[in-house]
C-alpha cells in the first residue's frame, strides 16, 4: 500500500519538540489508493495538525470492516520511494511484494516486511491468487537525513519478540517497548507494537519518557489514561509518560506507535520523504525519465506496467505546522 492520491498535497513537517503529556484525537479520513482503480483505506497520519509521531509519517488500515467504499482491485502496480521505511503488517490475507532489489517474497499474517527505500526504490504489491484480499497495516517512517542516500534494502521477518504483562500481549514490530527489542533494522529510536488486551484486562504498560507516542484501536475498544478509545481515530499522547494505564470491558486490538520527536523538516509527497520541494522535483523527474541508476525495474513486470506520477502542484511548499495544545479535561 502506498500514496498513489492524483492530486497529493505537498507538506512541510517541521521539527518538533516533546509537546509533554496529551490526549488529542485525530479522525481517521478514507483515502482511494490508485484512483478509480484501487482500493479505499482509513489513514490517520499525516494530519493537518499532526504530520508525525517520531519518525512515523505514514499510517494506513487497509481492509478494515468499518471501510465504507470498496474499490476493484488491491492490486498496485510499480512505483517509487526515497527517504523511507515502509512497513507492512497483515492481520490476514497474503501479499505479494516484488521490488527493484531482486526482493520476491509473500507476505502471511505474523510475519513483517520491512522496504528501506533510501535513495530509491521501486516496488508492487499484489494480491496472491486465491487468498484473501488481506487486512491490515501499512506505516511508514522517516529516514534521517545522514540515512536517506542509503542503498535500498528489504527484509522479511517471520519470528518477533512479544512483550507479555497480566491480560496483554505485545508484538514488537520494530525498535523497543519495555526492553523487548525487535531485530528489524531502525535509524531512529522507535517503537511500533501490535497489542492485544483481553476482556476485562486492566494493566499498566511501561513507555519510554523520551519518546511521544499515538495508539490507533483497530479492534474492540480500551482505556488509555482515562481516555475512552473505539476502532478508527488515533490518540495522540505526547512525551513525558514512563507508562499508560489500558483498561477493557471487551477485549482490544490496537497499534502503538511511538520515538523520539523528530527533529528534521520534511517535505512529503506522493511516494516521496525529502527535505526541500527540488528533492522531491528531482524524484519525480527520475521516475518520469524512467531513470533506471535510481529506480530499476521489477523482474515480473513489463517497463511499461509503472504507475505515472501525478503532477506537481505550480506552488512551493507552505510549512505544515504541528498544533497540539495541552491535555484536555
Amino acid at each position: 500500500m502506498s500514496d498513489l492520491d492524483a492530486h497529493p498535497e505537498e507538506a512541510l513537517c517541521e521539527p518538533t519538540a516533546g509537546p509533554g503529556p496529551v490526549a488529542e484525537l485525530f479522525p481517521l479520513r478514507e483515502v482511494p489508493l490508485g484512483g478509480v482503480r484501487g482500493v479505499y483505506v482509513e489513514r490517520v497520519l499525516p494530519q493537518r495538525d499532526l504530520p508525525t509521531v517520531g519518525a512515523w509519517c505514514f499510517l494506513d488500515h487497509f481492509g478494515s470492516p468499518t471501510v465504507t467504499t470498496t474499490g476493484a482491485s488491491p492490486d498496485i502496480d510499480p512505483h517509487p520511494h526515497i527517504g523511507l521505511q515502509t512497513v507492512t503488517w497483515p492481520f490476514n490475507g497474503r501479499i505479494r511484494h516484488r521490488d527493484s532489489v531482486g526482493s520476491d517474497v509473500e507476505i502471511e499474517p505474523g510475519q513483517l516486511n520491512l522496504m528501506t527505500s533510501g535513495r530509491g526504490i521501486a516496488h508492487s504489491e499484489y494480491k496472491v491468487a486465491g487468498a484473501h484480499a488481506g487486512h491490515g497495516l501499512q506505516l511508514w517512517i522517516a529516514l534521517p537525513g545522514n540515512s536517506t542516500g542509503i542503498e535500498p534494502h528489504f527484509e522479511q521477518h517471520r519470528e518477533l519478540p512479544v512483550y507479555e504483562a497480566q491480560g496483554l500481549r505485545a508484538i514488537v514490530l520494530i525498535g523497543s517497548l519495555a526492553g523487548t527489542v525487535s531485530p528489524a533494522k531502525a535509524y531512529t529510536p522507535i517503537v511500533g507494537a501490535d497489542v492485544r488486551l483481553d476482556p476485562g484486562a486492566e494493566v499498566t504498560l511501561p513507555l519510554d519518557r523520551g519518546f511521544e507516542h499515538a495508539v490507533m484501536v483497530i479492534e474492540g475498544e480500551v482505556t488509555v489514561d482515562g481516555t475512552p478509545l473505539t476502532a478508527g481515530p488515533l490518540l495522540y499522547l505526547g512525551t513525558d509518560r514512563d507508562e499508560i494505564a489500558l483498561t477493557s470491558t471487551a477485549g482490544a486490538h490496537f497499534a502503538l506507535i511511538g520515538g523520539e520527536p523528530f527533529g528534521e523538516e520534511l517535505v512529503m509527497w506522493w511516494n516521496f520523504v525529502g527535505r526541500s520541494h527540488d528533492e522531491i522535483v528531482a524524484a519525480r523527474n527520475d521516475w518520469e525519465n524512467h531513470n533506471l541508476d535510481r529506480f530499476a525495474d521489477i523482474a515480473g513486470h513489463s517497463p511499461k506496467q509503472r504507475i505515472p506520477a501525478p503532477p506537481l502542484p505550480a506552488l512551493h511548499l507552505k510549512p505544515r505546522k504541528r498544533r497540539i495544545g495541552p491535555a484536555r479535561d
